[in-house]
């Protein structure tokens, strides 16, 4: 088969996985009894990754080079990454949710590469002198895994905000470092469950303190019950609606796998840039010269040991930090999409203007 009309019956067939599977997810929220929906969701996951990865394998063999030299390749890169970072990510937190937050954005990815760029910018053409080199693989092919990875952590820190309708609430089971106290403010028990441990001082839990109360047995011990005690620095979260035993597990799974994620595709960010310093400094004689890319690159960067720092040594979790991560989410975005579509600095080979 002719590699050209492979790669076109590719790049349109992952997007139409992508957005059947978009709908399974969005299905599978909307209808959580039906268990079948989650497996289907992730096959589409799965099948989107092969197709994409099949796509680019094709159109390295077709072009002789690392498919990452214009911005048709690199979306299709992207994609690949988001849907590789979520099988990940759905792995680790066994949450539909996570599909619901990432195939979208997936979706919209491909059928941005598919249906609004011209024919032109799709075609692979000879490289640039520039690009002659094999640090396009080693430098970019890093640099798009971590903005897989972040936008994913982003996006789940998002859904976060939405699980938890943007509440203060104290967690259990996400980071803890040299400043952090693990705990978790809505405290889920059975109502026959006798006293374990006196009440938690008010100062030490952050503004929210809690206690567990006996029964005289004569509840059932399946019945779920959430007690929340405020203190009076925490009247303003106490006057909120409560929220679910459900969502507060979810929340945690999303806050711990965000974090997580974002872990990871922090130190690829790391590399990527250190990479290209060396390859700038091999193709321009400088390893930085302020450059748009490279200056919103180290913006991003900022921005996400911001978070790490945050996480690990302050000891936040919760809203703060999904905010910041959220924020993050904008802020790849326009490091790796918005100063290319300027046309202006190093970086902008093979983009619009």
């Amino acid at each position: 088969m002719n590699l050209v009309v492979l790669q076109n019956w590719l790049d349109n067939a992952s997007f139409a996985i992508l957005f059947l599977t978009m709908l399974v997810y969005w299905g599978g929220a909307a209808f959580p009894n039906l268990p079948y929906l989650a497996a289907l969701g992730t096959s589409g996951m799965v099948i989107a990754n092969l197709c994409i990865a099949t796509l680019l394998g094709a159109r390295w063999i077709e072009a002789g080079y690392f498919p990452l030299s214009n911005l048709y390749e690199s979306l299709f890169f992207l994609t690949w990454g988001i849907t590789a970072v979520h099988l990940i990510a759905e792995n680790s937190s066994r949450s539909r949710l996570v599909g619901v937050a990432t195939a979208p954005v997936a979706m919209a990815i491909a059928a941005f590469a598919t249906m609004t760029l011209p024919s032109q910018m799709q075609a692979s053409e000879p490289l640039v002198p520039a690009l002659k080199s094999n640090w396009l693989m080693m430098h970019v092919s890093v640099m798009m895994l971590s903005y897989s990875a972040l936008m994913v952590g982003s996006l789940l820190a998002i859904a976060f905000l939405i699980v938890t309708r943007g509440q203060n609430i104290q967690l259990q089971g996400s980071s803890v470092g040299t400043g952090g106290y693990r705990s978790n403010g809505y405290r889920l028990h059975k109502a026959t469950e006798l006293i374990s441990q006196p009440p938690t001082p008010a100062v030490e839990n952050n503004g929210f303190a809690r206690f567990e109360t006996s029964s005289n047995g004569n509840g059932n011990g399946n019945t779920a019950v959430l007690n929340l005690v405020t203190t009076p620095e925490s009247q303003a979260v106490a006057s909120a609606e409560p929220l679910s035993p459900q969502r507060l597990s979810l929340a945690e799974t999303l806050d711990n796998i965000s974090y997580r994620i974002i872990g990871l595709g922090f130190p690829l960010l790391t590399i990527g840039i250190i990479a290209g310093g060396v390859w700038a400094n091999e193709a321009w004689g400088s390893y930085w010269s302020w450059d748009p890319k490279e200056t919103w690159a180290l913006i991003t960067w900022l921005v996400f040991a911001a978070y790490l720092h945050a996480r690990i040594t302050r000891g936040w979790q919760g809203r703060s930090p999904a905010i910041l991560a959220s924020a993050g989410l904008l802020v790849v975005w326009v490091c790796y999409l918005g100063v290319n579509l300027l046309g202006k600095g190093l970086h902008s080979y093979g983009w619009f203007f």
